[in-house]
């Protein structure tokens, strides 16, 4: 019986390989990594980009290292939050918060911390802002040790976030274990006032075998209760996480994930997130790395991600870039917000990273984007999609 398990665990491994191997050598002769075609990198008041700003002056930065943000509109405008601290994974990272007030970003405070008890601390990781229709502003985040033992927690905020309740856990449900809400980007509220949470969890099988899979946590009551869907796949031929959900005008929704495969890929839903299809390759690279999409008002879908894998001639985090599809399936990179060609400084341990984006449309029309700057700072880009 061991030889048996043992053949059938070498064919399925061979299978991974072959697949995996099959799925780069396709995407590279298809142009996927193909990187001589990117636009220049923008300026401002030109091709769309307004405007482009740190939250906080690295000078004066409140902690030695950020991550992570995310971006909501309120009433009294908008609010942003990320992860910060010594260093990611440190018990000293809490989530921190900044509110645009007349045109400035107000000096970063933070809100919540990983503190158990009085010996006990644990790190913050990835925060998601969200303002339902009805209802105060949410602040997801997660707290634990690591992100295949951490677990989701919620604050609200009353104030368009000036104050902010006292966090709560979000529970635990028998398909996944620890509920984490969104695990990086934002939910969406369904046509019944329920908001559809895009989550995923990443699984340590052995020391060098982890699976991450794509699932939703749906709350109809403003987080008290939850239901889960999925997991939508096995996390064997694609490691897939940290999904944003788009929506199209005949009801469909996809949603596009980071994944360990070298690609953005994605799922489709035909009737309201309830099931999804197998995960797939989109056309576009992923090295890794977070990323975040929007569907704008006029029908067509935005993306922001790095156009690199970790072995294209610019690699991994060095490149941010911006990219819209009218169908979700063939994209149009529309513009490069970053691009790091400089030599890595001494000093610079997180050197040339733009990455983790957040991006929303606001009610002005103007799409409005926060990420991570070499872990220093936050930068806040707003684009006019009319001249995308």
């Amino acid at each position: 019986m061991k030889l048996i398990a043992l053949r059938k665990w070498i064919i399925c491994e061979l299978t991974l390989i072959l697949a995996f191997g099959l799925l780069v050598f396709v995407s590279d002769v298809l142009g996927v990594m193909d990187q001589s075609h990117l636009p220049p990198l923008a300026k401002e008041g030109k091709g769309g980009l307004v405007s482009g700003e740190l939250i906080f002056s690295i000078e004066d930065k409140p902690t030695k290292e950020c991550h992570a943000s995310t971006i909501v509109e309120t009433d009294s405008g908008l609010v942003a939050a990320w992860f910060a601290g010594t260093r990611e994974r440190d018990p000293d990272v809490g989530i921190w918060v900044s509110r645009l007030v007349n045109g400035r970003w107000s000096e970063p405070t933070e809100v919540v911390n990983g503190v158990q008890s009085m010996n006990l601390r644990y790190p913050c990781w990835n925060p998601v802002l969200f303002q339902p229709e009805n209802g105060p502003l949410m602040l997801f985040y997660k707290v634990g040790p690591n992100p295949r033992e951490w677990w989701g927690m919620l604050t609200t905020s009353e104030d368009d976030g000036k104050t902010w309740s006292w966090p709560t856990k979000l529970g635990e449900h028998w398909a996944v274990g620890h509920l984490l809400g969104p695990v990086k980007n934002k939910p969406i509220q369904l046509e019944d006032g329920s908001i559809l949470c895009p989550t995923s969890t990443e699984v340590e099988l052995t020391d060098d075998d982890t699976r991450w899979r794509v699932h939703f946590e749906v709350t109809s009551d403003l987080g008290k209760t939850w239901d889960v869907i999925g997991p939508i796949h096995d996390g064997i031929e694609f490691d897939s996480i940290q999904p944003s959900i788009l929506t199209y005008s005949n009801g469909d929704m996809q949603v596009l994930c980071r994944s360990m495969q070298q690609v953005v890929s994605q799922s489709w839903s035909s009737d309201g997130g309830r099931s999804w299809s197998l995960m797939a390759a989109t056309e576009l690279p992923n090295p890794s790395a977070g990323t975040d999409a929007v569907t704008l008002a006029d029908g067509r879908q935005l993306l922001v991600y790095n156009h690199t894998t970790r072995k294209t001639k610019i690699p991994s985090r060095k490149i941010l870039n911006v990219a819209l599809s009218d169908d979700g399936h063939e994209w149009e990179v529309a513009l490069t917000l970053e691009h790091e060609s400089n030599p890595r400084p001494a000093d610079g341990r997180h050197w040339g990273e733009y990455s983790y984006p957040a991006v929303i449309q606001g009610s002005d029309g103007l799409v409005h984007i926060t990420y991570t700057y070499n872990r220093e700072s936050v930068k806040h880009v707003v684009l006019n999609p009319s001249e995308l």
